[in-house]
């Protein structure tokens, strides 16, 4: 009994360690593909806030028909948040070339002369395929109590099928947006 259960052992560790080096060719799975959100070019705007700052973006989980799909190998290719703060201050900085706009993680720190607070509520594809973006903004003005507030909201068909197309979609939509975080910047602490 005791061969039975040392043979048993071995082959038992020899499968394990197949598994843990690769050697099982059905065990493992194909590397994923990683994406990321690409920067639209918009109008450069005139004017605007000297520094903007823009703080972490909050995120909710959105789905529709109360359903969450999980791609097995599509991944962003940095956390969502961190990803889109990245874009929209290079998305800014190109639309307002008189502003610097600075990130709340990045490296550089400076007294704002304005802040952008944003919660995106969904970021996602619909039931007919368009992808949503739907996010509110809070621009804090240097000086002022009262913020400047405004809801957005996009639809942007995809033009490829899959998630390429969904990504570009997103591209497409994130740079609506900075267009119109932008525009309240340029409009001032006036607008509301």
């Amino acid at each position: 009994m005791t061969g039975a259960w040392h043979k048993w052992r071995r082959t038992v560790l020899a499968v394990a360690a197949l598994a843990v080096t690769g050697g099982l060719g059905a065990c493992t799975s194909p590397p994923p593909l990683l994406y990321t959100i690409a920067p639209v070019h918009g109008a450069e705007q005139p004017g605007g806030p000297r520094i903007i700052l823009l703080q972490q973006i909050g995120l909710a989980r959105s789905s529709e028909d109360y359903r969450l799909d999980v791609m097995q190998n599509d991944w962003w290719g940095e956390p969502l948040g961190a990803m889109l703060s990245r874009v929209l201050v290079d998305e800014l900085s190109q639309r307002m070339p008189q502003s610097v706009v600075i990130s709340e993680n990045g490296a550089v720190s400076a007294s704002p002369d304005a802040t952008i607070e944003l919660s995106v509520r969904r970021l996602d594809e619909d039931a007919s395929g368009s992808v949503i973006l739907s996010a509110q903004a809070a621009v804090n003005f240097k000086g002022r109590q009262t913020p400047a507030l405004r809801s957005f909201r996009f639809s942007v068909m995809p033009q490829t099928a899959g998630v390429p197309g969904e990504v570009a979609a997103i591209s497409a939509a994130l740079g609506q947006l900075a267009d119109g975080l932008a525009a309240m910047l340029v409009a001032g602490p006036t607008a509301q």
